[in-house]
């Protein structure tokens, strides 16, 4: 038996070297991970391209039906509505699809992945922040496709391209902010089932109720009330004023403000529902 610990360090450097010849990779930073479990989210789509129907069929559904079963009775003409429409139809689009991040979360805590991931000595936000960067660009590749289509079929911003380039970028943020309310909802409700109805008792009057699809000077006092102070309504206005060139840095303000609350909220409730969950 080693009679000293110098024997004893000497004795475990030898055996080291015998069972390892090669050095220990150095432990990833957290960069590296989010980017990782962004790009597992990416390869999500290379094997289940269905995935990309909700930012390539419904935005071109939403805006075709809109305007044509609308555009003649509301503005007169579908030419005049498309230009009051796109902007808003276009927020409602990609905040629509934001519940889907919570969705793959509560399918991955299913299947037990979710365990698997935790067990990791990975940075641990990089699992949710992956994710939630691939979901930027799934909603930045609904924004292009419907300004695309919108530009065909006839609309013209009068913001120019950095107005529209803004505009959408403003969306994304806004839409990774929103994108962790349902995180956390992901880490509560125990099925994808739940979690959609949840999303859609929320998101449905939310968006629908809004300058979505009519200006709210139009509504009865009560209602137009709610729509002035409504999330949604806040970022289509933003949205709609960098389109047509016609925005103030207070209606840009509210919609940051906005993101910043829900992000601060919803956020560190996610990573704590995160590392306690059973």
């Amino acid at each position: 038996m080693p009679s000293s610990s110098k024997e004893r360090t000497e004795i475990d450097e030898r055996l080291l070297k015998v069972l390892s010849n090669k050095e220990r990779p150095s432990r990833p930073s957290g960069l590296t991970n989010t980017f990782t479990f962004g790009w597992r989210a990416l390869l999500k789509l290379k094997y289940v391209p269905e995935q990309l129907m909700d930012v390539t069929v419904f935005p071109i559904m939403f805006l075709l039906m809109f305007t044509y079963l609308f555009g003649g009775a509301i503005a007169g003409s579908t030419g005049d509505y498309l230009q009051f429409l796109l902007p808003g139809i276009l927020a409602m689009t990609v905040v629509t699809i934001t519940m889907y991040t919570g969705m793959e979360l509560n399918n991955d805590i299913s299947k037990g992945i979710f365990d698997r991931f935790r067990s990791l000595p990975i940075w641990r936000p990089s699992v949710l922040v992956g994710m939630l960067m691939m979901d930027a660009l799934r909603y930045t590749i609904a924004s292009t496709i419907m300004i695309v289509l919108g530009l065909i079929m006839g609309f013209r911003p009068d913001g120019g391209t950095v107005g529209v380039i803004l505009s959408v970028a403003l969306l994304v943020w806004f839409s990774f902010s929103l994108s962790w309310i349902w995180t956390t909802l992901g880490l509560i409700l125990r099925t994808e089932k739940s979690l959609m109805g949840v999303s859609m008792m929320v998101l449905f009057p939310l968006t629908f109720v809004s300058n979505v699809f009519v200006d709210p000077t139009t509504l009865p006092s009560w209602l137009q009330a709610f729509v002035e102070v409504n999330p949604i309504s806040l970022l289509v206005t933003a949205v709609r004023g960098l389109m047509h060139g016609t925005v103030t840095f207070e209606q840009v303000g509210w919609v940051l403000v906005a993101s910043v609350i829900i992000l601060l909220i919803f956020a560190p409730l996610t990573m704590y529902l995160y590392r306690n969950k059973r």
